[in-house]
């Protein structure tokens, strides 16, 4: 079982050295969880994220409560929250009360242009390696939903519940296919 401590820097870490919000720290989160900690395995992860993009927050807040939570239950998920959410908040505490005029600064505004290719890839990075697994029909199911909110307008939110129902609705027909096949024998 991990220290609660443990799982407070683990996530202070990582809240304290991204840039570009909660989708840049997706690829932290997962190296340190994965790969560095082995708290969790990469399926396992994939459904976190999922469940985190579907509930009201942002992502990687959600990510590591949910992390949190499997881990330690609700101190786990209050210690990994709290390590996520006091560097930002700290920092922007503390731009708020000394810079007030810190965004009109020349060289902060090109910090900013600068790390913006950075925060692509990061957000690029785990998008491409959770996709592995997937069966190649959900290839075509990202093509859509692409193409459906850039080119067609659609809110995100329909055709997360559009996908959501489809989801359900195929695996349902599978279980039942399953299912009469072992009551055939």
């Amino acid at each position: 079982m991990q220290r609660l401590h443990t799982l407070f820097f683990s996530f202070f870490k990582i809240g304290m050295f991204t840039f570009g919000g909660g989708y840049a720290m997706i690829p932290l989160i997962q190296q340190e969880v994965i790969f560095r900690r082995k708290w969790i395995e990469e399926k396992d992860f994939l459904d976190l994220l999922t469940l985190a993009q579907s509930v009201p927050g942002p992502i990687a807040v959600n990510t590591s409560v949910f992390v949190g939570y499997k881990l330690r239950g609700l101190r786990g998920a209050v210690a990994a929250l709290l390590g996520t959410v006091l560097p930002s908040f700290a920092i922007i505490l503390t731009i708020a009360i000394f810079f007030a005029d810190i965004r009109r600064n020349p060289v902060v505004d090109a910090a900013f242009k600068g790390m913006r290719p950075a925060v692509v890839a990061l957000i690029i990075g785990p998008v491409l390696s959770l996709s592995r697994g997937m069966h190649r029909a959900l290839y075509l199911v990202i093509v859509l939903s692409a193409l459906v909110i850039w080119k067609l307008g659609w809110s995100p939110i329909y055709v997360l519940l559009l996908a959501a129902a489809a989801g359900i609705a195929w695996e349902l027909t599978i279980a039942r296919k399953a299912n009469s096949k072992n009551t055939r024998k």
